[in-house]
């Protein structure tokens, strides 16, 4: 076994305390509706608003306010304030009546600046794939629903009850890579009304302002989008494109019908590219068959875009199919590369596993009713939720401390309920503090810092 107190050679960008500290500091600058300085509402800071509320999700305990205004009564402190910076502890009610203002917008800095530091000091590498290209998945996400709860920033459904439906959906952009465990969010971008817009906002809009807000950053990192079917138009295409983004796109027949019909000709003609391949999986032989062709048309339009296809069909021993798909792409195409621009459009798959699945079902309850609010609270409060969850990343990376500890227990939860227990019940005075108890109580060796 790895030891798991090994460091990384590459340069050490940040540590626990440094990212709380650029969280904190992030919101510092959050803004202030609140006008009356006789309100009582002004007991407490906007900042300790968002780090009470941020705390909650980092240290995945819904009970962590309540413990530690305990533990200030019992030993004159508490972990909310040495941890997390919380100058004063508010209720969750009051933290949902100051965050509600606030837009989600205002904590996307956070997230820029540690994927930019992330990839500045080598992290993003192993991420690398097809084209030394990052590869970039895009897809949407509902967190919230109901029949009688709603904001302002809802989208409605009309169900066949004739009833309406409030829904809240987030574009969560993630970098993933084939063979990576572990997935980096980006900031995200909501499904929501539009001011001056009459049409319904959807996913696909959605996108397009994540492209427009983001493109300029991260394009120029070497980057290709990742996305289903959905994704995959004309306008879209373009303005990806334009923004200086790779394509690897799920492209199907029922929605390319002009794209099929140039393919079935060439295919007639024996135009097609194929390439076959056998492998063992460990339990059976796989057969994987590739095609692949240039240039064909994404509509049928004079100013139609021309992409690059590929699709894999994969089979067993006995010709039963297990696996199809198909991709345009704006990478070239060969026998070689074929091969692995597949097991990249393949790893879409990781924003829903490895991304919304665990933010819904391991500890990060993406999709409860932290609060909803009458204006941003139900945006603002998942994005604390996914900024929670790069910080987690991260940290696994970068802080010896807290990559030892969590190479000493055998699971994430378990690492959670260790973290949970130890801050219910003792004060401590900083992360490494934290982390150095945890340490030793494990049996450990304190490794260096940083």
């Amino acid at each position: 076994m790895a030891s798991p107190f090994h460091t990384s050679t590459k340069p050490v960008p940040f540590t626990a305390r440094s990212l709380i500290d650029k969280t904190r500091t992030a919101f510092s600058t959050l803004p202030d509706s609140r006008k009356t300085a006789t309100s009582n509402n002004l007991k407490y800071a906007v900042e300790d608003a968002a780090l009470s509320a941020f705390s909650v999700f980092f240290t995945q305990s819904p009970s962590f306010l309540d413990y530690q205004v305990r533990m200030q009564k019992t030993y004159g402190k508490n972990n909310a304030q040495s941890l997390f910076g919380v100058h004063s502890i508010p209720s969750m009610n009051q933290v949902r009546t100051i965050l509600d203002p606030i837009p989600p917008q205002q904590v996307y800095p956070v997230f820029a600046d540690i994927s930019e530091g992330l990839h500045q000091n080598g992290y993003l590498d192993p991420f690398r794939r097809t084209g030394n290209t990052l590869l970039i998945a895009l897809d949407g996400t509902d967190f919230f629903a109901s029949e009688k709860i709603a904001c302002p920033q809802c989208t409605r459904q009309t169900m066949k009850s004739g009833k309406t439906l409030h829904r809240h959906t987030a574009v969560t952009p993630v970098i993933v890579a084939p063979g990576q465990t572990q997935v980096v969010p980006l900031p995200p971008e909501f499904v929501q009304p539009q001011d001056g817009q009459e049409k319904q906002d959807c996913e696909l809009a959605a996108a397009k302002r994540w492209l427009d807000a983001w493109g300029a950053r991260y394009a120029p990192w070497r980057a290709t989008l990742l996305g289903d079917d959905l994704y995959c138009h004309q306008d879209f295409c373009q303005r990806a494109i334009e923004q200086g983004f790779h394509l690897l796109l799920v492209c199907k027949p029922d929605s390319h019908s002009t794209l099929y019909d140039w393919l079935a000709d060439f295919d007639r003609t024996g135009q097609v590219q194929v390439v076959e391949r056998k492998r063992w999986n460990g339990k059976r032989h796989i057969t994987e068959h590739y095609r692949y062709m240039h240039h064909l048309p994404l509509r049928n339009s004079d100013d139609t875009l021309m992409l690059n296809w590929c699709e894999l069909t994969e089979t067993d021993e006995n010709g039963k199919q297990l696996y199809r798909n198909a991709w345009v792409t704006t990478h070239a195409i060969d026998d070689e590369t074929v091969i692995d621009i597949a097991a990249s459009g393949r790893c879409r798959w990781k924003i829903e596993n490895e991304n919304n699945n665990v933010l819904k079902n391991h500890g990060y309850h993406f999709d409860h009713n932290f609060g909803h609010g009458q204006h941003h609270l139900a945006n603002l409060m998942a994005t604390l939720v996914l900024l929670a969850y790069l910080l987690h990343t991260t940290l696994d990376w970068v802080d010896s401390y807290f990559r030892a500890v969590r190479g000493l227990l055998p699971s994430r939860r378990t690492f959670f309920e260790h973290l949970r227990a130890l801050m219910q019940y003792l004060p401590f005075d900083d992360w490494d503090h934290l982390m150095q108890f945890m340490l030793k109580g494990l049996n450990g060796t304190i490794p260096d810092s940083g």
